[in-house]
């Protein structure tokens, strides 16, 4: 009797192991088993695909952040963040990949820069899902999507309601994909996700403080010659 029951448990444990996860679904809820089945069975797949999304997105939020439908046609935005973005988000992949690597050993982090590159793009999934609103904003709003001055949607009960609530639809998932990314990384390197948190500012830092050493150096520089 014990032997079957053993056996039984051995089976549901085979049986769970096997399990492979949606990640478009289950990295919403259970983002460390998610990122584990994917390390285990597919660390590689889609990885440039989803960089390319992630470059392509971003770029349309720092077109939106920057306003430059207000010297940029709305043609121009998109085609520069299709060919810009897509460059730009398997440079940043890789980059920060590497940079999160580095300052992970500093503090006994594990995974290879394979497995953070998965970290890194499926544990954006929240922020690809919500991000996907572009379409009818843009659809919707045309050239005001990107714009300071929004005379029409102002003019549009509608449209100005709509516009608000795929804000926040969009910050929630945004905020939302950030826990879930940290955790990721976390899964990966064999952290908590505030210890991933702490490993992306050390990631930051070998960056930004080079820069504004070199800027202080010109600052002080100018002011002296």
């Amino acid at each position: 009797m014990n032997n079957e029951i053993q056996n039984s448990l051995e089976i549901i444990s085979e049986g769970e192991q096997k399990k492979q996860w949606n990640p478009w679904l289950s990295m919403w809820t259970k983002p460390r088993e998610t990122m584990r089945d994917i390390i285990n069975n597919r660390p590689q797949k889609y990885i440039h695909i989803l960089a390319v999304i992630y470059g392509i997105f971003s770029s349309l939020d720092k077109a939106y952040l920057k306003n430059m439908g207000d010297e940029w046609s709305l043609w121009n935005i998109l085609l520069i963040a299709v060919i810009g973005g897509s460059i730009g988000g398997i440079l940043y992949v890789y980059i920060n990949a590497s940079l999160l690597k580095l300052t992970g050993g500093w503090i006994g982090g594990k995974g290879s820069a394979e497995e953070i590159r998965a970290a890194i793009v499926w544990g954006s999934v929240p922020y690809f899902l919500v991000s996907l609103l572009w379409i009818p904003e843009i659809i919707l709003f045309g050239e005001e999507t990107f714009s300071s001055s929004t005379p029409i949607i102002d003019s549009s009960f509608f449209l100005a309601s709509f516009m608000g609530i795929t804000g926040l639809i969009e910050f929630i998932g945004s905020m939302w994909g950030i826990i879930v990314g940290l955790k990721c990384l976390g899964e990966v390197q064999g952290f908590s996700a505030w210890k991933a948190l702490g490993n992306q500012v050390l990631a930051g830092l070998i960056i930004i403080v080079p820069i504004i050493f070199i800027v202080i150096v010109f600052a002080v520089g100018a002011a002296i010659f």
